[in-house]
């Protein structure tokens, strides 16, 4: 017999012990503790694998310039050179110039301290109302998405209700009962009728997610229902949340600024839409006084425009076909290659050719 063979198996390190089969002996070499253990992923990294669509450029192009905005809204009595209202009478429908930046109006008042100004309004209202209107889609939309029965059938039907709802003719009943609404109440009312589309949109995702194998594991653990829609389905539904919350404060700023340009709300309240309001019932628009009416209604398409982006950024993230085109397109402008071509260039690759001499 081979010494080797005899010196390994009556070797006490190696030896199998009786009964073993030489498999598990094998196996022992590689114990389950050598290898690193598998972590559950936390609420945490959860948290921010979600807000990973704000990570692409048209997202952080559009959050830059929202930032802006609410910079400026923050410091406002900072920024502003004059009171929104102070009079100036030499100054009358002066155009832009050193000592007013954006002109005044036809009484004297700064047009630039207006602007600066009205943006606290703008951004108090649309991020209020989107706030409040998220809260009352995400209850409803998630909770009628998971439940089943007559409780799933009643939060449906109060969705549809509020669907159909006019929200023009509530808001100016609203706003007829206020000799001077403050802005949490307008704020509030654009909120209220504004819920309706996210909590629909929750809701068929809610009822896609709770067949999935990770929400019947936690059901069957016997998690309560709080847990269950809190950590399970809420990260999942991040991005569907954040698409809803800024097409909600787009749609409260378009309300706001159209409804004050109107007159439903009280031109007292300073925001862009009074701004074009005075403009307009002053001839600001006739008599081709630009610096008026001009400078709120940049304001008011910027705002949409960094919204947009932002919009544009999360639907990316979360369609997959839009989300694989942007990483081709990306690819392809590493490499130096036009995205807007329709006809794909094919190089040819370069080979070596090593000619081999035979020596007899």
């Amino acid at each position: 017999m081979d010494t080797t063979m005899t010196d390994r198996t009556n070797d006490p390190a190696t030896a199998r012990p009786a009964g073993v089969p030489a498999t598990a002996a094998i196996r022992t070499a590689d114990q389950p503790g050598d290898r690193p253990p598998r972590t559950r992923p936390t609420f945490r990294s959860k948290l921010g694998s979600a807000f990973a669509m704000f990570r692409n450029g048209k997202s952080i192009a559009g959050l830059s310039i929202l930032g802006f905005f609410v910079l400026v809204a923050i410091f406002a009595d900072v920024l502003a050179p004059y009171s929104p209202t102070a009079v100036d009478h030499t100054a009358r429908f002066q155009p832009p110039s050193a000592e007013h930046w954006l002109g005044t109006t036809h009484i004297g008042e700064d047009v630039l301290s207006q602007v600066i100004h009205g943006t606290r309004g703008v951004i108090v209202v649309g991020f209020l109302a989107a706030v409040i209107a998220t809260l009352i889609a995400i209850t409803v939309g998630v909770i009628s998405g998971y439940v089943r029965g007559w409780r799933s059938e009643s939060l449906s039907a109060l969705t549809n209700v509020f669907l159909v709802l006019p929200g023009l003719p509530l808001i100016i009943i609203v706003a007829s009962m206020f000799e001077d609404p403050p802005l949490w109440v307008i704020a509030a009312v654009l909120g209220l009728i504004g819920w309706a589309w996210g909590a629909r949109v929750l809701r068929a995702q809610t009822m896609s997610l709770r067949n999935r194998d990770f929400i019947q594991a936690a059901r069957a653990n016997g998690e309560p229902l709080r847990r269950i829609i809190t950590v399970e389905m809420l990260p999942n539904l991040m991005a569907l949340i954040a698409a809803s919350f800024v097409g909600t404060v787009t749609a409260a700023i378009i309300a706001l600024t159209t409804l004050s340009y109107i007159g439903v709300i009280p031109v007292t309240t300073y925001n862009w839409g009074t701004i074009l309001n005075w403009a307009g019932a002053q001839g600001a628009f006739r008599q081709n006084q630009w610096w008026w009416f001009l400078p709120p209604g940049l304001c008011i398409a910027a705002i949409g425009v960094a919204l947009s982006l932002i919009n544009f950024g999360i639907d990316e993230y979360v369609n997959p076909r839009l989300r694989s085109a942007g990483e081709r397109a990306r690819a392809m402008k590493k490499k130096g290659m036009n995205v807007n071509d329709t006809v794909t260039v094919v190089r040819p690759a370069t080979t070596t050719t090593t000619t081999t001499e035979e020596t007899s």
